[in-house]
């Protein structure tokens, strides 16, 4: 066995022509080796191919070309090893509307072929919130607790890998603080966690490593922390004893006069100390009466990839 939990190799999907609409190349080419028991972010703008590399990785959408393992088993030459290897929380709340929490559970088991003295149906309702709706029909769960029992399903089989396709998007900060801490119990228990998400912030304060796909392409992929690093820019902002306006600058340093009355000087700190600058601001007559600083986040560096990609 491998220490990566996914390993994909050469990965292309085109989608046929249909109608007006010409052949699509949604992946074009993925190499990406997932480690085992990491929390995985899988990032890109809309149309990046993240949608369809997950429904590749869930056995819903056929290759074009490629390999794909999970857990060491190649989805070729072992397709129900690998599929039973990995749960999938899709971004829609599919759900019968006549299963109660437990008998959806017991359902989704048994169509992973999980004998009925190894289902883990009241721990998984404990888990995720719902032992109290165990016996209540799904169409009259919230939506909050929809999403939970999308979770609950994914895990009855007891898979190595779980992918969150978009977890959080919708719903409130309950709910998504819940859903992380049962994400982190389930990585420290030796899960591995493949996350989409549009919340940058989550995927910097949740993913050990970040993937980002732009147009079916893999344009960077490193840990999180080496990743925040590309971007040595620093932001000191200023609050001044006295309203004052922005003094004269450099090029190399970019300032602002925020709404508060701060101003904020944006600076590559590899070339030039935060000392140069406050000498700047002191040459210039202002007055300190407090300083912060700031530095880049996942949405800079986000946001610079694409961009720079597109």
């Amino acid at each position: 066995m491998t220490d990566n939990a996914i390993e994909i190799s050469g990965l292309k999907k085109t989608y046929a022509a249909t109608g007006r609409s010409p052949a699509k190349e949604a992946l074009k080419g993925i190499d990406l080796n997932i480690p085992r028991g990491s929390i995985f972010g899988l990032l890109g703008p809309n149309g990046a191919g993240k949608s369809t590399l997950i429904n590749i990785l869930a056995g819903l959408v056929v290759k074009s070309a490629g390999s794909v393992k999970i857990w060491g088993f190649d989805q070729d030459k072992n397709p129900r090893q690998s599929r039973a290897a990995i749960g999938i929380m899709p971004q829609e709340p599919h759900l019968d509307p006549f299963f109660t929490p437990a008998g959806s559970l017991d359902v989704q088991a048994g169509l992973y072929g999980v004998p009925k003295a190894q289902r883990k149906t009241a721990e998984i309702l404990d888990l995720i919130g719902l032992t109290d709706k165990a016996d209540a029909y799904a169409r009259s769960l919230s939506g909050g607790m929809r999403r939970r029992l999308l979770l609950g399903k994914a895990l009855v089989h007891s898979p190595q890998v779980l992918v969150l396709d978009e977890p959080t998007a919708g719903v409130d900060i309950e709910l998504r603080n819940m859903l992380w801490q049962n994400v982190r119990k389930l990585n420290d228990d030796g899960m591995t966690i493949i996350l989409t998400t549009h919340y940058l912030e989550e995927a910097e304060e949740m993913c050990d490593d970040i993937a980002i796909i732009n147009h079916g392409e893999v344009i960077i992929r490193d840990s999180t922390a080496n990743l925040l690093g590309r971007l040595d820019s620093k932001t000191l902002v200023i609050t001044p004893e006295n309203d004052c306006a922005l003094p004269a600058l450099p090029d190399m340093i970019a300032g602002e006069k925020r709404g508060d009355g701060t101003l904020a000087f944006t600076y590559q700190s590899g070339q030039m100390p935060a000392d140069a600058v406050l000498d700047i601001i002191r040459n210039a007559g202002i007055r300190v009466k407090d300083v912060k600083t700031q530095e880049a986040d996942l949405e800079d560096v986000f946001l610079s990839l694409t961009s720079s990609n597109a």
